[in-house]
Protein backbone atom coordinates (compact mmCIF):
# COMPACT_ATOMS: atom_id res chain seq x y z
CA UNK A 1 0.00 0.00 0.00
CA UNK A 2 1.52 3.16 -0.64
CA UNK A 3 2.38 6.16 1.91
CA UNK A 4 0.21 8.10 3.59
CA UNK A 5 0.94 11.72 4.56
CA UNK A 6 -1.72 13.72 6.81
CA UNK A 7 -1.34 17.64 5.74
CA UNK A 8 -2.95 19.76 8.93
CA UNK A 9 -4.60 22.86 7.19
CA UNK A 10 -3.55 21.16 3.69
CA UNK A 11 -6.71 22.69 1.79
CA UNK A 12 -5.20 26.23 2.75
CA UNK A 13 -2.88 28.55 0.26
CA UNK A 14 0.13 26.47 0.91
CA UNK A 15 -1.38 23.33 2.21
CA UNK A 16 -2.90 22.39 -1.42
CA UNK A 17 0.00 22.76 -3.05
CA UNK A 18 2.11 20.46 -0.92
CA UNK A 19 -1.35 18.11 -1.28
CA UNK A 20 -1.04 18.03 -5.19
CA UNK A 21 2.99 17.24 -4.92
CA UNK A 22 2.71 14.54 -2.81
CA UNK A 23 -0.17 12.93 -4.75
CA UNK A 24 2.07 13.10 -8.03
CA UNK A 25 4.12 11.17 -5.94
CA UNK A 26 1.43 8.09 -5.53
CA UNK A 27 1.05 9.04 -1.53
CA UNK A 28 -2.53 8.95 0.14
CA UNK A 29 -3.10 12.25 1.59
CA UNK A 30 -5.46 13.27 4.55
CA UNK A 31 -6.07 16.63 4.51
CA UNK A 32 -7.42 17.78 8.09
CA UNK A 33 -8.98 20.75 8.36
CA UNK A 34 -11.66 22.24 10.27
CA UNK A 35 -14.54 22.43 7.37
CA UNK A 36 -14.03 19.11 5.50
CA UNK A 37 -16.79 20.10 3.03
CA UNK A 38 -15.24 23.24 1.81
CA UNK A 39 -11.65 21.11 1.27
CA UNK A 40 -13.67 18.99 -1.48
CA UNK A 41 -11.88 20.97 -3.97
CA UNK A 42 -8.61 18.89 -3.42
CA UNK A 43 -10.03 15.05 -4.14
CA UNK A 44 -9.38 15.74 -8.30
CA UNK A 45 -5.64 16.54 -7.04
CA UNK A 46 -5.15 12.36 -7.85
CA UNK A 47 -6.78 9.03 -8.06
CA UNK A 48 -10.10 8.64 -7.00
CA UNK A 49 -9.87 7.81 -3.09
CA UNK A 50 -6.00 8.97 -3.23
CA UNK A 51 -6.96 12.76 -1.17
CA UNK A 52 -9.54 12.96 1.57
CA UNK A 53 -10.59 15.45 3.39
CA UNK A 54 -11.12 14.78 7.34
CA UNK A 55 -12.40 16.79 10.49
CA UNK A 56 -9.77 18.36 12.51
CA UNK A 57 -9.51 20.82 15.49
CA UNK A 58 -5.45 21.29 16.68
CA UNK A 59 -6.62 22.15 20.02
CA UNK A 60 -8.35 18.45 20.73
CA UNK A 61 -5.92 16.05 21.50
CA UNK A 62 -8.33 13.11 20.02
CA UNK A 63 -8.61 15.42 16.64
CA UNK A 64 -5.48 15.56 16.06
CA UNK A 65 -4.73 11.71 16.68
CA UNK A 66 -7.25 10.03 14.80
CA UNK A 67 -6.52 12.53 11.44
CA UNK A 68 -2.82 11.15 12.29
CA UNK A 69 -4.25 7.36 12.88
CA UNK A 70 -1.66 5.62 10.18
CA UNK A 71 0.51 8.81 8.81
CA UNK A 72 4.49 7.87 7.73
CA UNK A 73 4.50 11.31 7.44
CA UNK A 74 2.79 14.43 8.50
CA UNK A 75 2.83 18.01 7.70
CA UNK A 76 1.54 20.89 9.88
CA UNK A 77 0.48 24.00 7.68
CA UNK A 78 -2.28 25.82 10.43
CA UNK A 79 -1.37 29.28 11.23
CA UNK A 80 -3.19 32.36 12.36
CA UNK A 81 -3.59 36.45 11.85
CA UNK A 82 -6.18 36.62 14.33
CA UNK A 83 -5.16 37.23 18.37
CA UNK A 84 -8.52 36.59 19.89
CA UNK A 85 -11.34 33.77 20.40
CA UNK A 86 -10.68 30.35 20.69
CA UNK A 87 -8.60 29.76 17.61
CA UNK A 88 -5.67 32.78 18.51
CA UNK A 89 -2.36 32.73 18.06
CA UNK A 90 -1.25 30.71 21.42
CA UNK A 91 -3.72 28.18 20.55
CA UNK A 92 -3.14 27.53 16.71
CA UNK A 93 0.85 28.38 16.41
CA UNK A 94 2.41 27.64 19.87
CA UNK A 95 -0.04 24.79 21.55
CA UNK A 96 -1.04 23.30 17.96
CA UNK A 97 2.11 22.79 17.06
CA UNK A 98 3.44 21.53 19.97
CA UNK A 99 0.82 19.04 20.16
CA UNK A 100 0.94 17.82 16.89
CA UNK A 101 4.86 16.93 17.35
CA UNK A 102 4.06 15.53 20.56
CA UNK A 103 1.10 13.66 19.38
CA UNK A 104 3.79 12.48 16.36
CA UNK A 105 6.98 11.06 17.93
CA UNK A 106 4.50 8.92 20.08
CA UNK A 107 2.70 7.31 17.18
CA UNK A 108 6.05 6.50 15.47
CA UNK A 109 5.61 9.18 13.04
CA UNK A 110 8.57 9.24 10.28
CA UNK A 111 9.01 12.58 9.14
CA UNK A 112 7.39 15.42 10.58
CA UNK A 113 6.99 18.88 8.49
CA UNK A 114 6.63 22.04 10.46
CA UNK A 115 6.11 25.08 8.91
CA UNK A 116 6.91 28.38 10.93
CA UNK A 117 7.59 31.96 9.16
CA UNK A 118 10.81 34.48 8.93
CA UNK A 119 11.21 36.37 11.79
CA UNK A 120 9.50 33.74 14.47
CA UNK A 121 11.45 35.28 17.66
CA UNK A 122 10.59 34.33 21.28
CA UNK A 123 11.12 38.33 22.34
CA UNK A 124 9.55 40.12 19.05
CA UNK A 125 7.26 42.41 19.48
CA UNK A 126 4.46 40.99 17.76
CA UNK A 127 2.50 38.02 19.23
CA UNK A 128 2.36 36.47 15.64
CA UNK A 129 6.41 36.13 15.26
CA UNK A 130 6.36 34.87 18.98
CA UNK A 131 4.28 32.07 18.79
CA UNK A 132 5.61 31.09 16.09
CA UNK A 133 8.68 30.69 18.16
CA UNK A 134 7.00 28.79 20.94
CA UNK A 135 5.35 26.75 18.52
CA UNK A 136 9.35 25.96 16.74
CA UNK A 137 9.99 24.73 19.97
CA UNK A 138 7.23 22.67 20.90
CA UNK A 139 8.11 21.33 17.65
CA UNK A 140 11.96 20.58 18.24
CA UNK A 141 11.21 19.35 22.07
CA UNK A 142 9.01 16.34 21.08
CA UNK A 143 10.15 15.51 17.56
CA UNK A 144 13.78 16.76 17.31
CA UNK A 145 14.16 15.40 13.84
CA UNK A 146 11.41 17.88 12.88
CA UNK A 147 12.06 19.61 9.39
CA UNK A 148 11.13 23.66 10.08
CA UNK A 149 10.04 25.97 7.30
CA UNK A 150 10.42 29.62 7.77
CA UNK A 151 9.50 31.36 4.76
CA UNK A 152 8.71 35.25 3.91
CA UNK A 153 6.21 36.28 2.93
CA UNK A 154 4.59 33.61 0.04
CA UNK A 155 2.99 34.57 -3.64
CA UNK A 156 1.25 32.73 -5.89
CA UNK A 157 -2.70 32.36 -7.38
CA UNK A 158 -4.45 32.33 -4.62
CA UNK A 159 -1.79 34.31 -2.16
CA UNK A 160 -3.36 37.19 0.47
CA UNK A 161 -0.77 39.92 -0.55
CA UNK A 162 -0.20 40.63 -4.36
CA UNK A 163 -4.11 39.99 -4.79
CA UNK A 164 -4.59 42.07 -1.55
CA UNK A 165 -3.01 45.35 -2.59
CA UNK A 166 -4.08 44.75 -6.64
CA UNK A 167 -7.63 44.87 -5.58
CA UNK A 168 -6.67 47.96 -3.39
CA UNK A 169 -5.38 49.83 -6.07
CA UNK A 170 -8.32 49.55 -7.89
CA UNK A 171 -10.04 52.10 -5.83
CA UNK A 172 -8.89 55.72 -5.92
CA UNK A 173 -5.40 57.39 -6.92
CA UNK A 174 -3.31 56.55 -3.85
CA UNK A 175 -2.35 53.37 -2.30
CA UNK A 176 -1.30 53.51 1.37
CA UNK A 177 1.29 51.14 2.63
CA UNK A 178 2.67 51.24 6.63
CA UNK A 179 6.29 49.77 6.59
CA UNK A 180 6.92 50.89 2.76
CA UNK A 181 10.50 50.74 3.61
CA UNK A 182 10.85 47.04 5.52
CA UNK A 183 12.42 44.46 3.33
CA UNK A 184 10.29 41.36 2.29
CA UNK A 185 11.64 38.25 -0.06
CA UNK A 186 8.71 37.21 -1.62
CA UNK A 187 9.04 33.35 -2.01
CA UNK A 188 6.83 31.60 -4.68
CA UNK A 189 4.08 28.89 -2.66
CA UNK A 190 5.44 26.05 -5.10
CA UNK A 191 9.24 26.21 -4.17
CA UNK A 192 8.08 26.11 -0.31
CA UNK A 193 5.50 23.02 -1.37
CA UNK A 194 8.89 21.31 -2.82
CA UNK A 195 10.88 22.09 0.02
CA UNK A 196 8.14 20.42 2.49
CA UNK A 197 8.21 17.32 0.19
CA UNK A 198 12.07 17.14 0.65
CA UNK A 199 11.29 16.74 4.29
CA UNK A 200 8.51 14.47 3.96
CA UNK A 201 10.08 11.94 2.06
CA UNK A 202 13.06 12.47 4.84
CA UNK A 203 15.72 13.71 2.47
CA UNK A 204 16.56 16.71 4.47
CA UNK A 205 15.87 18.31 8.01
CA UNK A 206 16.63 21.37 10.48
CA UNK A 207 15.61 24.80 10.12
CA UNK A 208 15.48 26.49 6.56
CA UNK A 209 14.89 30.14 5.72
CA UNK A 210 12.51 30.58 2.10
CA UNK A 211 12.64 33.27 -0.09
CA UNK A 212 12.78 34.34 -3.88
CA UNK A 213 15.88 35.38 -5.79
CA UNK A 214 15.03 38.80 -5.16
CA UNK A 215 15.23 41.56 -1.80
CA UNK A 216 12.86 44.68 -1.99
CA UNK A 217 11.46 46.79 -0.08
CA UNK A 218 7.42 47.07 0.80
CA UNK A 219 7.38 50.30 -1.50
CA UNK A 220 9.46 48.79 -4.71
CA UNK A 221 6.79 45.60 -4.25
CA UNK A 222 4.08 47.50 -4.66
CA UNK A 223 5.88 49.32 -7.59
CA UNK A 224 6.03 46.33 -9.41
CA UNK A 225 2.28 45.18 -8.68
CA UNK A 226 0.90 48.46 -10.24
CA UNK A 227 3.08 47.84 -13.01
CA UNK A 228 1.63 44.34 -13.85
CA UNK A 229 -2.10 45.86 -13.09
CA UNK A 230 -1.27 48.77 -15.59
CA UNK A 231 -2.35 51.11 -12.79
CA UNK A 232 -0.42 54.49 -11.26
CA UNK A 233 -0.90 55.00 -8.00
CA UNK A 234 0.45 57.25 -5.28
CA UNK A 235 2.10 54.86 -2.97
CA UNK A 236 1.52 56.59 0.26
CA UNK A 237 4.17 55.51 2.97
CA UNK A 238 2.03 56.30 5.74
CA UNK A 239 4.05 56.07 9.65
CA UNK A 240 3.29 53.53 12.09
CA UNK A 241 1.98 55.28 15.07
CA UNK A 242 -1.12 56.22 12.46
CA UNK A 243 -1.18 52.53 12.07
CA UNK A 244 -1.45 51.47 15.41
CA UNK A 245 -4.30 53.47 16.08
CA UNK A 246 -6.11 52.07 12.94
CA UNK A 247 -5.39 48.56 13.83
CA UNK A 248 -6.44 49.58 17.60
CA UNK A 249 -9.82 50.65 16.16
CA UNK A 250 -10.46 47.92 13.80
CA UNK A 251 -9.79 44.99 16.70
CA UNK A 252 -11.78 47.04 18.94
CA UNK A 253 -14.52 46.82 16.44
CA UNK A 254 -13.99 43.17 15.87
CA UNK A 255 -14.34 42.64 20.06
CA UNK A 256 -17.74 44.98 19.38
CA UNK A 257 -19.21 41.87 17.24
CA UNK A 258 -18.25 38.77 19.98
CA UNK A 259 -15.48 38.29 17.30
CA UNK A 260 -18.39 37.72 14.78
CA UNK A 261 -16.54 40.02 12.26
CA UNK A 262 -12.46 39.51 12.06
CA UNK A 263 -10.67 41.98 11.63
CA UNK A 264 -8.97 41.12 8.19
CA UNK A 265 -7.71 44.74 7.14
CA UNK A 266 -5.42 45.99 9.64
CA UNK A 267 -4.77 44.42 12.94
CA UNK A 268 -2.07 46.46 15.84
CA UNK A 269 0.18 43.23 15.64
CA UNK A 270 0.06 43.27 11.88
CA UNK A 271 1.64 47.02 12.03
CA UNK A 272 4.36 45.32 14.68
CA UNK A 273 5.67 42.70 12.56
CA UNK A 274 5.77 45.37 9.49
CA UNK A 275 8.64 47.22 11.55
CA UNK A 276 11.02 44.50 11.16
CA UNK A 277 12.49 43.09 7.85
CA UNK A 278 11.22 39.78 6.59
CA UNK A 279 14.30 38.62 4.67
CA UNK A 280 16.07 35.11 4.79
CA UNK A 281 19.04 35.28 7.47
CA UNK A 282 22.64 35.32 6.53
CA UNK A 283 23.93 31.88 6.31
CA UNK A 284 20.69 29.99 6.70
CA UNK A 285 19.99 27.32 4.73
CA UNK A 286 17.98 28.00 2.48
CA UNK A 287 15.80 26.59 -1.08
CA UNK A 288 18.88 26.50 -2.71
CA UNK A 289 20.69 24.09 -0.07
CA UNK A 290 17.54 21.39 -1.38
CA UNK A 291 18.67 21.85 -4.54
CA UNK A 292 15.40 24.04 -5.89
CA UNK A 293 16.14 27.06 -7.74
CA UNK A 294 14.16 30.00 -6.65
CA UNK A 295 11.39 31.51 -8.67
CA UNK A 296 11.34 35.03 -9.50
CA UNK A 297 7.63 36.84 -8.60
CA UNK A 298 8.03 38.83 -12.00
CA UNK A 299 7.48 35.24 -13.94
CA UNK A 300 4.54 34.50 -11.97
CA UNK A 301 2.44 37.33 -10.98
CA UNK A 302 1.23 38.02 -14.29
CA UNK A 303 -0.55 35.10 -14.98
CA UNK A 304 -2.94 35.99 -11.62
CA UNK A 305 -2.98 39.79 -11.47
CA UNK A 306 -4.21 40.64 -14.83
CA UNK A 307 -7.36 40.64 -13.64
CA UNK A 308 -6.83 43.44 -11.90
CA UNK A 309 -5.88 45.62 -14.94
CA UNK A 310 -8.40 48.05 -16.02
CA UNK A 311 -9.82 46.09 -18.70
CA UNK A 312 -8.91 42.49 -17.49
CA UNK A 313 -7.84 40.44 -20.34
CA UNK A 314 -8.45 42.60 -22.61
CA UNK A 315 -5.92 45.43 -21.49
CA UNK A 316 -2.85 44.24 -23.65
CA UNK A 317 -5.55 44.43 -26.88
CA UNK A 318 -7.01 47.97 -25.93
CA UNK A 319 -3.54 48.92 -25.79
CA UNK A 320 -2.39 48.10 -29.01
CA UNK A 321 -5.85 48.92 -30.86
CA UNK A 322 -4.11 52.41 -29.98
CA UNK A 323 -1.88 52.41 -32.16
CA UNK A 324 -4.28 51.40 -34.96
CA UNK A 325 -4.60 54.15 -38.10
CA UNK A 326 -8.49 54.83 -38.84
CA UNK A 327 -9.82 54.12 -42.09
CA UNK A 328 -10.37 56.90 -44.46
Amino acid sequence: MSKLVTIYGGSGFLGRYIARRMAKKGWRVRVAVRRPNEALFVKPYGAVGQLEPVFCNIRDDASVRAAMQGADAVVNCVGTFDKGGANNFEAVQAEGAGRIARIAAATGVATLVHVSAIGADAEAESDYARTKAEGEAAIIASFPGAMILRPSVIFGQEDGFYNRFASMARFGPVLPLFGGDTRFQPVYVDNVAEAAVAGIEGRASGVYELGGPDVASFRDLMKGMLSVIHRRRLIMNLPFWIGSIMGAVLDFGSVLTGRNITNRILTRDQVKSLKVDNVVSKGAKGLEDLGIAPTPAAAIIPDYLWRFRPSGQYDAIKASAKNLRPHG
